[in-house]
């Protein structure tokens, strides 16, 4: 049957895996291993420089420098140990990808849309790694600077198993475990690899059935069907959207998490079952894991929280949806989407103040 072409994600993931860059994954495998076998010590380095080969290769001299500037304004302005600035800082590169002129010229540098939109997601991903550095930096005292230096940025810039598409992993927890070195066991790898490969390859031919089977996308690109479905058909279809987006996120990042765990790293869980949650609170805290732990600690937390006043939660919680739309791009509908999930949290946590309280439970 023929395949919905209509989610772009999914098709532009897979078209790129096929094409390149499962072999680089593959790559980094084989030199993560042969770096654990032979040079503990230096396996930090040997992905490094791997990932930054890598980077080259599918993006470019251009692309490569790009990259690299970008660390390294992140890293010149984290020398001033100012939060606030390491993140206007981090806005102004963000902002820089939605210039119209800029846009244009990186446009240039390639043959075709998707090469530049490969560019696009890499610096997007990459500006959340390079803020997660430089914020560390700040907050870690003189006597810690050695773990937080420019090759260990650029070690965590340019990992490649998360270098295109994720998923996110703060630098304290990538430096802690990149440095612990233990003993290695290639037949337990090799199970490892063995079974998730298998379990990949079974949500990779499920999200292909929903693909050739269901026409979920399709269905969406056009007003005229949606108008004539009956209520209870459109639920039908809002639930099948969000099942596919589920089982294509396990794809996506279940391939890096393989690589992490073959890397003696423990990658973020994988997005838990949307059919198993019922709040707003956990789709936030289980979908995409390591997003989550950002927010959380990079913004909520140093914005007071749940521990400040209503007022202070209100504006902390609001302050970390409207920098989730804003990096995701901006557009006005994302904005809406950032609002609405911004009023489910908040309503949510609403009823479970009120139901706290004694009489409230009393009266239940």
């Amino acid at each position: 049957l023929p395949q919905d072409p209509m989610d772009f994600e999914w098709s532009y993931w897979i078209e790129w895996g096929r094409e390149r860059i499962l072999l680089l994954l593959a790559g980094h495998l084989l030199v993560s291993q042969v770096s654990r076998l032979l040079v503990e010590k230096y396996k930090p380095w040997c992905l490094m420089v791997y990932g930054m080969a890598a980077c080259w290769l599918l993006l470019g001299i251009k692309g490569f420098a790009v990259i690299l500037l970008h660390a390294t304004i992140s890293f010149a302005v984290a020398q001033f140990q100012l939060s606030l600035l390491t993140w206007l800082c981090s806005l102004i590169l963000l902002s820089t990808l939605r210039i119209p002129a800029v846009e244009e010229t990186k446009r240039k540098w390639y043959d075709t849309e998707n090469e530049y939109y490969l560019l696009l997601f890499t610096v997007s991903v990459r500006c959340l790694f390079c803020t997660s550095f430089s914020l560390e930096y700040c907050w870690h005292g003189p006597a810690q600077k050695s773990s937080h230096s420019f090759l260990w940025m650029l070690a965590y810039v340019f990992y490649y198993p998360t270098f295109h598409n994720g998923p996110l992993m703060n630098f304290d927890e990538f430096s802690k475990q990149m440095r612990r070195q233990e003993a290695f066991n290639l037949k337990t790898n090799l199970v490892i690899l063995i079974v998730g490969i298998i379990r990949i390859f079974f949500w990779w031919c499920l999200a292909e059935l929903m693909i050739h089977l269901m026409y979920i996308h399709a269905l969406y690109s056009s007003a005229s069907p949606l108008e004539a479905a009956s209520y209870w058909a459109l639920g039908g279809l809002a639930l099948a959207q969000v099942l596919f987006f589920y089982v294509k996120y396990l794809v996506l990042y279940g391939v890096p998490a393989l690589l992490l765990q073959m890397d003696g790293l423990k990658p973020p869980a994988l997005p838990c079952c949307v059919s198993l949650m019922y709040s707003f609170t956990k789709m936030w805290r289980s979908f995409d894991v390591g997003l989550h732990r950002f927010l959380v600690r990079y913004i909520y937390v140093p914005m007071g929280g749940s521990q400040s006043s209503l007022l202070g939660t209100l504006s902390s919680t609001a302050l970390t949806f409207a920098f989730v739309s804003y990096w995701h791009g901006g557009q006005s509908y994302l904005w809406y989407w950032g609002a609405l999930n911004w009023l489910g949290v908040i309503v949510e946590n609403g009823v479970k103040r009120i139901l706290s309280i004694s009489l409230i439970q009393d009266l239940i």
